[in-house]
């Protein structure tokens, strides 16, 4: 079993940064490829960026290119995602997921394990 805790969420203002982590515990953290999806409020689940098992491939959605960076520790068992210049728009709940494997993929699907979830709110 896999266990995943995401924390760093908050409320910020339009144009501020904040850094969410995602800690793994239960099985090897460099066995697995992790992701960064979000959810607004009446919205669909989405994806924000995604990063393999050693950190050297990532990738991102268009509306956070330039913006967010994914990376991971795998000594510390925890990925981050370092969110600058943020706009109203980010405002979401932020999961991380996991997928045993080397390869990250962009798909919600691919991605076995879930966190709870962490809130983040930017006022304009």
């Amino acid at each position: 079993q896999v266990q995943l805790v995401e924390s760093g969420g908050g409320l910020v203002q339009a144009g501020d940064s904040l850094r969410l982590s995602c800690a793994a515990s239960g099985r090897t953290f460099s066995s697995f490829a992790m992701c960064w999806f979000r959810q607004a409020p009446g919205k669909e689940r989405e994806f924000v960026a995604a990063i393999n098992w050693s950190g050297d491939t990532t990738y991102y959605a268009d509306s956070v290119k330039g913006r967010f960076t994914i990376s991971r520790d795998n000594a510390k068992n925890t990925m981050y995602l370092q969110m600058n210049s943020l706009d109203a728009e980010d405002t979401a709940v932020y999961y991380c997921g996991a997928v045993i494997g080397f390869i990250a993929t962009m798909r919600e699907q691919s991605y076995s394990y879930w966190g709870q979830g962490t809130q983040v709110t930017v006022s304009s």
